[in-house]
């Protein structure tokens, strides 16, 4: 592991930038053999929360890991940051790279992006992991609610300015001292290295551009996700893997979902599974991503 001024690399990893629908893209790629697996980060995090999860996956498999647009080292210019938007920037990745169908598996707010690519594009997606993700419409939008236990802070990110104001300047504190101690179970497993990381991608001019937009996107869109999720249930093989929120993810994808789910409940792990656990969610998806290979192989004979 290497961290600059320029960012954090690992041994084996090759970082690229791609223009897509406006934006510019950055994304890591290692592992040469294999299906390909495409990871999608939540919040507060980029392509990095997946750095320990990388290596493992890719032994037997190509593995991709993007930042989505206006978070990590993408481009966070003036545009659209909702769902929709951000769905259609994977959909021209995973065309641009030619790539597809690829292993599909996000966490946490990009749920209605990944989502929303599944349910567009299926032939983009062989299967469909979700990691400690709702999806607006389906009850997501409780989180938002601080009268009954929901978190402040998806607030102050959907308020118009407000991020900036308050958090500009004080993304060390509101990370390192907040975000990441109070929803992972394991602290420990998330190191000073790491809060660097991520504290030196918000800290860049409109650094919180991403996360305000799908804040916002994620209050404003539940009427069509649920519209989207009537119209086209997924249809390919689903995974959801519960930690700290517990068996929410797999509600919420056993709604969403035209067939039955698979669930993985990790216990005595918080929210940021992947930087917390990485052998046991590897495990998981590895199982599952490689039980779908064989099938698929299988079927060609």
């Amino acid at each position: 592991m290497t961290i600059n001024k320029k960012g954090a690399s690992l041994n084996g990893i090759s970082h690229h930038y791609l223009e897509v629908n406006n934006t510019k893209l950055h994304y890591v790629s290692t592992g040469t053999t294999g299906t390909p697996i495409l990871l999608v980060h939540g919040f507060p995090e980029t392509w990095w929360a997946f750095r320990k999860l990388i290596p493992l996956l890719a032994e037997n498999h190509r593995v991709f890991a993007v930042d989505l647009r206006g978070f990590g080292d993408s481009d966070n210019g003036p545009g659209n940051y909702n769902s929709k938007t951000s769905a259609e920037d994977l959909h021209l990745l995973i065309k641009e790279l030619n790539v597809g169908p690829v292993h599909l598996t996000g966490q946490d707010i990009s749920g209605a992006t990944v989502f929303r690519l599944a349910a567009t594009y299926p032939e983009d997606v062989l299967s469909f992991t979700a990691i400690e993700m709702g999806l607006p419409g389906f009850g997501l939008e409780m989180l938002a609610d601080v009268t009954h236990g929901g978190t402040w802070y998806i607030g102050v990110l959907a308020a118009p300015n407000i991020p900036e104001m308050l958090l500009s300047g004080r993304e060390r504190e509101f990370l390192g001292q907040f975000v990441f101690p109070t929803m992972s179970a394991t602290p420990e497993a998330i190191t000073e290295d790491d809060i660097n990381e991520f504290v030196r991608t918000y800290s860049r001019p409109n650094g919180w551009r991403g996360a305000i937009g799908l804040y916002q996107s994620m209050l404003q869109e539940g009427e069509d996700i649920a519209a989207l999720v009537a119209a086209r249930k997924l249809s390919m093989p689903v995974m959801a893997i519960g930690a700290g929120g517990g068996e929410f993810t797999f509600a919420t994808m056993s709604q969403v979902t035209s067939g039955e789910v698979q669930s993985v409940l990790l216990d005595g792990v918080g929210h940021y599974a992947a930087l917390e656990a990485p052998e046991k969610v590897a495990d998981a998806l590895l199982k599952f991503v490689d039980s779908i290979d064989i099938a698929s192989f299988k079927s060609e004979q």
